[in-house]
C-alpha cells in the first residue's frame, strides 16, 4: 500500500469518526442537556467537515500520483 493510498484510507476513517462522534454527542444533548455535549458535537461536526475539504484537496493535488 502506498503513502498516497495509506493517507486516503486514514482521512476517510477519521473523517467517519468525526461525524459518527458528533452525532452520538449530539444524541447525548438531546437526552442530558449539557452543552459541553453540544460544544463537542458541533466541534466535531466542524472538523469532519475539515476533513472532507482537505481529502478534496489532497486528491487533488496528488491526481497525477499511483494508489500503487
Amino acid at each position: 500500500m502506498s503513502l498516497k493510498a495509506f493517507h486516503v484510507v486514514f482521512i476517510a476513517v477519521s473523517t467517519l469518526l468525526a461525524f459518527g462522534f458528533a452525532g452520538w454527542e449530539v444524541r447525548m444533548f438531546t437526552e442530558v442537556r449539557h452543552t459541553t455535549d453540544l460544544a463537542f458535537g458541533i466541534g466535531s461536526a466542524v472538523v469532519g467537515v475539515a476533513l472532507l475539504v482537505y481529502g478534496r484537496y489532497f486528491l487533488k493535488k496528488l491526481k497525477h500520483i499511483s494508489y500503487l
